[in-house]
């Protein structure tokens, strides 16, 4: 077949011609600018971002900024972070020159000072210890602010608060194990049990994920585990993932004061969803316990849940009531700041990672339901009920605002 030049013509006219089908418009990834400080707050250890997760966002185009000696606590050294490609900077003013910054603590009110307008911060809240204009100084900066301990996972659940719980759990067991022995001034008694002896008995009041992995490690160590909770359908839960039998109970005082009285170590893992946690151990029932018992108040950071519990820290521990040892450090975690940053950095390494390829914070938070339900204040505005209400202060719904945009 001899083509003309009219239809050559016309079959090229017509691979220009515009095509009904339009190609899917590739999404703009955004570069970040990450800025990390060093933790000033007591005794918090802990640090956002490990080494490999700063080579990993470094490696997608990301620009981060940290502070000499942010990782010392958790034995990151400088040159850690700067082989993988961070800057690291001497200066905190350098630090808060960043677009999104990222810490563990909340940022005390100089640093609020530093912080730029409309930057993004990713911190924890912990409202209690915040002085009463420490949000509206934020507000006042119009700033993006997140709580990582409120964000949730595609199953709903709180993937920091997780973590953290599952670290806390763990180590009261082995604090308590320490507490026994001859070294810390204890019963010189051994957690768990052997062969012949009548094995340690580690009361639990909590079934959550602190209750759970404190039940754990003690039943590993091959002590007997009595667990209390307001919720049967949590003691069920928690039956079912131990995988083995184990006493649980409701909390009634009368039975719960019959278990304390044998009880070689108490776990306090309750957890109050606002506010304090509730007053369960009273201190008549403190006064019945063995001398030389151990108590590890986990919910300190909530109030406590024993009527004789007195905040504590990492430097000086523990104190004495009525022959019973008590710990109550809020900040558990933190005495394993290396595991603890690691935890922290693979959740946020994702978060940071998708904000990138959404092209920024806005997008993101449009997107990630999860991310969006951490958010306190999104450029500017209030957006928790719990603290518009608890502070007095003016606040919008944040999928309220995001339909708006």
């Amino acid at each position: 077949m001899v083509m003309t030049k009219d239809v050559l013509f016309s079959l090229t006219k017509g691979a220009y011609a515009p095509q009904e089908e339009m190609l899917e418009v590739a999404r703009k990834k955004g570069k970040l600018y990450i800025g990390i400080p060093k933790e000033i707050a007591f005794q918090e250890n802990r640090v956002p971002l490990v080494p490999d997760a700063v080579a990993l966002l470094v490696n997608n185009g990301h620009r981060i900024v940290i502070e000499a000696g942010a990782g010392k606590a958790a034995h990151f050294d400088d040159n850690d972070y700067s082989e993988a490609g961070a800057e690291v900077v001497y200066s905190p003013q350098d630090i808060y020159k960043a677009d999104t910054i990222l810490k563990i603590a909340p940022p005390t009110l100089e640093e609020i000072e530093m912080m730029q307008q409309k930057q993004t911060l990713f911190s924890s809240l912990q409202l209690t210890v915040q002085p009463e204009d420490f949000l509206k100084k934020l507000i006042a900066k119009k700033l993006n602010c997140v709580a990582f301990d409120m964000i949730t996972d595609d199953a709903g659940i709180f993937p920091v608060i997780r973590a953290m719980g599952e670290i806390a759990g763990g180590t009261s067991i082995l604090v308590a194990a320490e507490l026994l022995s001859n070294v810390n001034n204890g019963v010189g008694a051994i957690l768990g049990g052997i062969s012949g002896i009548s094995p340690t008995e580690v009361v639990i009041i909590g079934a959550g994920t602190v209750g759970e992995f404190a039940a754990r490690a003690a039943l590993g160590l091959g002590a007997t585990v009595k667990i209390f909770d307001n919720s049967t359908s949590r003691l069920r839960r928690l039956q079912s993932q131990l995988g083995t039998r184990v006493f649980t109970s409701v909390i009634v005082p009368k039975v719960l004061e019959k278990h304390l009285k044998s009880a070689d170590v108490v776990i306090g893992a309750m957890r109050a969803s606002k506010g304090r946690t509730p007053c369960i151990v009273t201190e008549g029932m403190v006064s019945e316990m063995k001398t030389g018992s151990v108590i590890i108040d986990v919910s300190i950071d909530q109030g406590g849940i024993f009527e004789t519990s007195e905040v504590t820290n990492h430097t000086k521990p523990v104190f004495r009531k009525h022959g019973v040892i008590h710990y109550c450090v809020p900040n558990i975690p933190s005495r394993v700041a290396r595991t603890a940053s690691y935890a922290f950095s693979n959740i946020f390494s994702q978060i940071l990672l998708s904000m990138g390829d959404e092209g920024g914070f806005d997008s993101l938070v449009r997107k990630d339901a999860g991310v969006r339900n951490g958010v306190y204040i999104y450029n500017g505005i209030l957006t928790n009920q719990y603290l518009g209400e608890t502070f007095d202060l003016p606040f919008k719904d944040i999928n309220l605002l995001m339909a708006a945009i």
